[in-house]
C-alpha cells in the first residue's frame, strides 16, 4: 500500500470521526448552560444589592466562581473547536489587599471596572440560547432523527394505539400509521435526512461557536494592553535581577580567581627583589611560580570574558557559537544550523547562553550520552531544539535551571516547551522571535 493510499484513508477517517464526535460535544457544551444561568442569575442579584454592604460582598466571590466556568468554557473551545481564547482579565494588583471593607470595596471597584466581567456576564445571559441554534442544533438534529426511526420502527403505533397523537415534521402519527408504507417510508427517509444533516453541520457549527466565543470571552484591546504591560514589567524587573546576579558573578570570579592571583603575584615579585642578590636560585625558583601564576590568571580572564560574551559568538554568530560549545562538551554533541542570517546581538547572546545552560544540565543531570541540537528560522522565529537520549524526567517545577533559562528568554517574548518522559528522551525546545539580519562576511 502506498503512502498517498494510507495519507487518504486516514483523512477520510479523521472526517467521518469529526463529524461523529462533533454533535455530542456540542452537547455538552450546552450542559454549561445550567451553571450559566444559576450564576447570571446569582450575579445580577448580586449587583441588584450594590446599594446595601451585602452585595459589595457578594459581588467578587461570584464574580470570580464566573470567571472559573468561563476558563472551562474557554478550554473546551480551544479544545474541540481549535479556536483559542486568551484570559482577557486585566492584572491583579502585586500587593496584598486591606482584608476589611475597604479591601473589600476596592477589590468590588476593581472587578466591576474590568470590562471582561461585563463581557462574562453578557455570556452568562446570552449562550444558553446561541448554543442551542450553533453547537449544540447538530446533536438535536441527529436525536430526532432517530426519534423519526423509533416511529417508524413501531413506537408510531405504540403512540397510536394509546390515543396519542403527534406529528413528526409534517407527517402525523395517528391511528392506522403502521399499515401506511408512504408515511412510514417518509418518517424513515425524514428521518435520515436530520441525522444526516446534523452529523455534516455539526463541525462548522462548532466552528461558528468557536467565533462567537472569541468574540465576547477574548481580551480587549484595553486588557491587551494591560497584560502585555504586565508582561513587560515582569521580563524587565527579571532582566535586572539576572543582570545584577551577572555582574555578582562577575565581580566575585575577578576577586576569587585573577585578582587574587594578581596580589600573590605582586607579592612573590617584592620577595624575588629581595632574593635577587641574596639567593638567585630561589628567586630563579619563585619566578618560574610567578610565570605558572600568570598564565593561569590568564586562563581565567579568558573564561570570564568568554563567560561574559565569547569572541566567537560575537565574530562568527550563533551556529558557529554553539558548534564550538560542542566540541568543548564531554558529551557527543551533534550541531545542525540552518539559519540564514543573525538575530540582533541581545537575542543572539540570550538564545546562546540558554543552550550552554542547557547543555551543562544534560551533563550533570540526564545521564545521556549523546546531544542534538537543532538551530532553523521559520516564519519569524528562532526555534532551537536541543534532544538527548538520557533518562528524562526533566521537569520546569520547582526553580530547576530550566525555569532560569525561561525566564532568560521571556525578556524577549521567547518560550520554552519541554518534553521529558520517563525513560527519555528530553527535548526541550527555544523560540524566540526575531529578525535575521545578513551574516558577517570575515576576512580571508
Amino acid at each position: 500500500m502506498s503512502s498517498d493510499t494510507t495519507s487518504s484513508e486516514l483523512a477520510k477517517e479523521n472526517w467521518a470521526a469529526e463529524r461523529l464526535r462533533a454533535p455530542w460535544r456540542g452537547f455538552r457544551l450546552s450542559l454549561l448552560a445550567f451553571p450559566a444561568i444559576a450564576l447570571a442569575t446569582l450575579l445580577i442579584t448580586s449587583y441588584s444589592l450594590v446599594t446595601s454592604v451585602v452585595g459589595i460582598l457578594m459581588v467578587p466571590p461570584v464574580v470570580m466562581l464566573a470567571r472559573s466556568l468561563m476558563n472551562v468554557y474557554r478550554d473546551l473551545i480551544g479544545k474541540w473547536t481549535g479556536v483559542q481564547i486568551e484570559r482577557p482579565y486585566l492584572p491583579e494588583p502585586p500587593e496584598e489587599e486591606d482584608p476589611g471593607f475597604v479591601g473589600q470595596w476596592n477589590r468590588f471597584v476593581r472587578l466591576s471596572s474590568d470590562p471582561a466581567t461585563w463581557r462574562d456576564m453578557a455570556w452568562l445571559v446570552a449562550d444558553p440560547i446561541v448554543v442551542f441554534f450553533t453547537a449544540a442544533l447538530p446533536f438535536y438534529l441527529v436525536a430526532y432523527g432517530l426519534w423519526g426511526l423509533i416511529l417508524a420502527g413501531g413506537m408510531g403505533d405504540v403512540i397510536a394505539n394509546a390515543g396519542g397523537q403527534e406529528w413528526y415534521g409534517f407527517i402525523p402519527i395517528q391511528q392506522g400509521y403502521g399499515n401506511d408504507g408512504a408515511k412510514v417510508t417518509a418518517t424513515v427517509l425524514l428521518g435520515t435526512v436530520f441525522m444526516v444533516a446534523g452529523f455534516l453541520s455539526g463541525p462548522r457549527l462548532l466552528k461558528v461557536y468557536g467565533r462567537w466565543g472569541q468574540s465576547l470571552l477574548g481580551p480587549t484591546e484595553k486588557s491587551k494592553l494591560a497584560l502585555r504591560v504586565q508582561h513587560l514589567t515582569e521580563t524587565r524587573s527579571e532582566a535586572v535581577d539576572a543582570s545584577a546576579a551577572e555582574l555578582r558573578r562577575i565581580e566575585r570570579d575577578l576577586h576569587d580567581g585573577a585578582q587574587a592571583r594578581l596580589v600573590a603575584m605582586g607579592m612573590t615579585l617584592g620577595a624575588i627583589e629581595h632574593l635577587l642578590d641574596k639567593d638567585p636560585a630561589k628567586a630563579r625558583l619563585l619566578l618560574a611560580e610567578t610565570r605558572q601564576s600568570s598564565a593561569k590568571a590568564l586562563h581565567e580572564l579568558r573564561d570570564l570574558v568568554r563567560g561574559i560574551h565569547p569572541p566567537v559568538l560575537a565574530d562568527r554568530g550563533i551556529g558557529d557559537a554553539v558548534k564550538a560549545l560542542a566540541l568543548d562538551h564531554p558529551l557527543q554533541v551533534e550541531v545542525e544550523s540552518t539559519l540564514p542570517g543573525r538575530p540582533q546581538p541581545p537575542v543572539e547572546s540570550a538564545a546562546y547562553f540558554a543552550v550552554s545552560e542547557i547543555l551543562t544540565n544534560a551533563a550533570k543531570h540526564s545521564g545521556a550520552s549523546r546531544v542534538w541540537i537543532d538551530l532553523r528560522y521559520e516564519s519569524g522565529f528562532m526555534r532551537i531544539t536541543v534532544t538527548d537520549d538520557g533518562h528524562g524526567g526533566a521537569t520546569l517545577e520547582g526553580g530547576t535551571g530550566l525555569r532560569g533559562i525561561e525566564r532568560r528568554i521571556g525578556t524577549f517574548d521567547g518560550v520554552l516547551a519541554l518534553n521529558s518522559p520517563v525513560g527519555g528522551p528530553t527535548i526541550v525546545t527555544l523560540e524566540l522571535p526575531c529578525e535575521l539580519s545578513s551574516p558577517k562576511t570575515l576576512p580571508s
